[in-house]
């Protein structure tokens, strides 16, 4: 009898609920709570933001992140390499377990480490092979004959809170993205990560190769802070093939 009672209560008072007007727009924008402000990204002991910890997205190649005014501009050479790799993702080297190079992010998070003196960070990646990044804040200059490799020689600088990263010496091996987008070994990045909150890093990325693009453009993202996740196994080997059960 009590369960039925309270089924007509409930349902009287949906009534008279669904009977009052709706507020408007401007009455709900005048009654919501406003989320608090994010709290200010954290600092090391000697003054310089904390980039530590294991981020997600950000980087990537992607024209709907093009800076305002910035365009994509392939030369032709570069156009008709492109043009073969159309349709073929099975042939990007992504996908066959291989580094995915700057700027371009496997779909898996990633962690920063800075060390302790100061003239090291390092990039590590969930995706692929577990590769890395590493990026000098010692002084040094960039070989005058780099050995070109997939993540290129990094060498880095402090404009403010602002981590500046020059890397030079990529080879010519990786995809930007799955469409295809090439590069040659006159790759030049410049990147910005600045952490504007603690659960932001911006992460601006300048494209500079002479040899595929008739000039540089900027790819601006952003990186959202995991702080529950720590970076788990992955086991991916180049040439993988899936082998049906005896």
């Amino acid at each position: 009898m009590r369960a039925k009672c309270l089924g007509v209560v409930s349902a009287f008072a949906a009534a008279v609920i669904l009977a009052l007007p709706a507020p408007s727009a401007a009455q709900a924008a005048a009654t919501a709570t406003p989320a608090p402000p994010a709290k200010p990204a954290p600092r090391l002991p000697d003054g310089k933001p904390d980039f530590s910890g294991v981020w997600s997205g950000g980087g990537g190649f992607n024209q709907r992140n093009l800076k305002p005014g910035d365009t994509i501009e392939l030369l032709p050479a570069a156009k008709k390499l492109m043009d073969t790799r159309t349709g073929k993702w099975a042939e990007d080297p992504e996908a066959h377990c291989l580094p995915t190079g700057v700027p371009r992010m496997a779909p898996y998070p990633w962690r920063m480490v800075q060390s302790v003196d100061g003239k090291y960070v390092f990039i590590l990646f969930e995706g692929n092979i577990h590769s890395y990044r590493q990026i000098f804040l010692d002084g040094r200059q960039h070989p005058k004959d780099p050995d070109p490799t997939w993540y290129g020689h990094s060498i880095g600088r402090w404009e403010g809170d602002t981590l500046v990263v020059d890397t030079v010496g990529y080879n010519d091996k990786f995809w930007f993205s799955a469409a295809g987008w090439p590069h040659t070994t006159q790759l030049h990045t410049l990147e910005r990560f600045t952490r504007t909150d603690v659960n932001t890093l911006s992460w601006d990325i300048t494209i500079n190769d002479p040899g595929a693009y008739a000039k540089p453009f900027t790819l601006q993202t952003r990186a959202r802070l995991e702080p529950s996740w720590d970076l788990m196994e992955y086991i991916c080997q180049e040439n993988n093939t899936n082998v049906a059960p005896r």
